[in-house]
């Protein structure tokens, strides 16, 4: 049992957890004298004759601040394997009443969390999906990019997000992620739009018209010398199946009239804006040979 216990919680134990499995105090305490556990944090050890990894320092971190103590934020988004990378901080939300002790590359928040917003996996408390994916939404360390990576995945929807925003007001980045939530809702594509045009102006691009008809299309962004039309898609624009297919035809249609098509997402314009500028700008010539052609035109 102990044996089946540390495999499955990646060598991390606590000592409520050695008791279940049949272990007083004093046999946790030997195997710590003898070096076989490590003590990670009062009640939290280690089992010496395996890694470290990534996995068991969150878990110890978690599990150093008690059983209602939740991983939350990029820690719970990276287990929930949203991200690629584990955070170097761990960030862990406990109950309002605590009075945590600070720890090494550990950041804690005092909350008390509604039961549809925490989950357990792999035996670790963290927070929901939904309210994990809203935390770390409005971070600038990739958190844009998980959010578009949930609603591309099908993980969940608008309404989950705001289910989640509504239960947890008040926290910390709230006001932040109720902006998001309701750019999304009021139509993401038109924000996404307002962007672009906002970056291609800042860029001093010029020669370009917005929401102009080519053929039966209206298409956002139109250079029409040399031609070349740019199409943005909102923060939720995976979720629409029929949506998805229709700009692939319309995608078609302006390529077989001679447009190239550059099309940007909601993630390219807010985590990559100088890419954008920069794929526009060889797209239109201005910088191809590495020397700039004429700038004229008027803008919108």
């Amino acid at each position: 049992m102990l044996d089946d216990l540390l495999r499955s919680h990646d060598g991390v134990i606590t000592l409520a957890q050695a008791g279940a499995a049949g272990l007083n105090r004093q046999a946790v305490y030997r195997r710590v004298r003898s070096g076989h556990w490590l003590r990670c944090s009062p009640g939290v050890y280690f089992v010496t004759d395996r890694p470290f990894t990534e996995h068991a320092r969150i878990r110890a971190a978690v599990w150093g601040y008690g059983p209602r103590a939740t991983a939350s934020g990029l820690t719970a988004a990276w287990w929930h394997t949203l991200t690629k990378y584990s955070p170097k901080t761990v960030e862990v939300t406990v109950p309002a009443v605590s009075n945590p002790r600070r720890r090494y590359e550990v950041r804690t928040r005092r909350r008390d969390l509604d039961p549809a917003d925490c989950v357990t996996r792999q035996g670790l408390r963290l927070t929901a999906l939904p309210l994990t994916v809203i935390e770390s939404a409005v971070r600038r360390d990739g958190g844009m990019k998980i959010l578009d990576e949930a609603l591309q995945r099908h993980l969940l929807d608008l309404r989950e997000l705001w289910n989640a925003q509504l239960r947890n007001r008040g926290r910390h980045g709230s006001p932040a992620a109720r902006l998001l939530l309701t750019t999304a809702d009021d139509g993401a594509h038109s924000a996404a739009e307002r962007l672009l045009i906002s970056l291609l102006r800042r860029a001093g691009v010029t020669g370009w018209k917005a929401n102009q008809r080519v053929g039966r299309w209206e298409v956002d962004v139109v250079f029409r010398d040399p031609k070349t039309a740019i199409e943005v898609d909102g923060l939720a624009f995976h979720t629409d199946p029929e949506a998805f297919q229709r700009d692939r035809l319309k995608q078609n249609e302006l390529s077989l009239m001679g447009y190239r098509v550059l099309r940007f997402t909601w993630l390219d314009l807010n985590e990559y804006p100088e890419r954008v500028i920069g794929e526009i700008e060889l797209a239109i010539g201005r910088r191809a040979g590495g020397a700039e052609t004429s700038r004229t035109g008027a803008a919108r």
